[in-house]
């Protein structure tokens, strides 16, 4: 068992869904009154809703990592925060934009630059 936080959108979301105090588990079908042992249907109709036909849920664990490198977000939080053991895998998952490369090399540049003497 490990602890997963959660963010301000998921609480919001885990809000709407009315179960809690009625059932012993969140996601719960509402016709057999049972908890869900798949979401693969749910996946599917999401997917099929959004216009994402081929859009794995793992891809967005991809995602998240790749948008909390982006906000400089280190690579051991992340590794906290998808549950890795390894790190290595974290980096796997955590892909950098072109523009967050290119500004950490403009990054570089300024300070070279800055610490040049003034031309006379």
């Amino acid at each position: 068992m490990r602890s997963v936080p959660l963010n301000n959108s998921a609480i919001a979301v885990l809000d709407q869904l009315d179960t809690a105090g009625k059932y012993v588990h969140l996601f719960i079908n509402r016709k057999t009154r049972s908890p869900y042992t798949t979401i693969y249907k749910t996946w599917e109709g999401l997917r099929a809703e959004a216009g994402l036909p081929r859009l794995r849920l793992h891809d967005s664990r991809h995602s998240v990592a790749s948008y909390m490198a982006q906000a400089g977000i280190s690579l051991y939080v992340i590794q906290q925060v998808l549950g890795h053991s390894n790190p290595s895998v974290t980096q796997r998952y955590a892909h950098l934009s072109a523009e967050t490369l290119l500004d950490a090399a403009n990054c570089t540049s300024d300070v070279i630059q800055g610490a040049m003497p003034e031309p006379a």
